[in-house]
């Protein structure tokens, strides 16, 4: 039964859990497509510990997941997706041929790997964070690679 009440009191606990909650701002098709994403990637990776798609230039989430509430999803996607652009501007400045894009930026910490992918159209990325304990990173980055629409 949903209770709109409920739904807003839970957000003021913190972030949601267990679900995936869309952006305001995302419009229409590119909200569903974003959902989409987080759906396959939940599909293959039901052990995740956050995942979200994101627009690089303005840093806005157009759809999050996460298990924990602990885990702070808004704090962290701006510094991702700043991550993204210095990156490609590291690229540029090596002046490699137009062929050469980055498609993937890995973060390796002790019990996690946080996991960005550039969707083909180069304006979001898909991020994931996965427990070492729990995930190989040979199947995030295949679940990862085979959700780009």
């Amino acid at each position: 039964m949903q209770l709109p009440f409920l739904n807003r009191l839970q957000g003021l606990t913190g972030p949601v859990v267990n679900k995936i909650v869309s952006s305001g701002g995302a419009a229409g098709p590119e909200r569903l497509t974003a959902e989409r994403i987080l759906q396959h990637v939940l599909a293959g990776l039901p052990e995740l510990v956050a995942a979200a798609v994101v627009q690089v230039e303005s840093s806005q989430a157009l759809a999050t997941y996460t298990t924990a509430r602990e885990f702070n999803l808004s704090k962290v996607l701006g510094h991702n997706a700043e991550v993204i652009r210095q990156q490609r501007l590291a690229l540029a400045a090596l002046r490699l041929p137009a062929e050469e894009q980055l498609e993937e930026v890995l973060i390796t910490l002790q019990t996690q790997l946080h996991l960005l992918r550039l969707l083909p159209d180069g304006r979001r990325f898909l991020y994931v964070v996965v427990d070492c304990r729990d995930t190989n990173l040979g199947i995030a980055r295949e679940v990862m690679r085979t959700c780009e629409d």
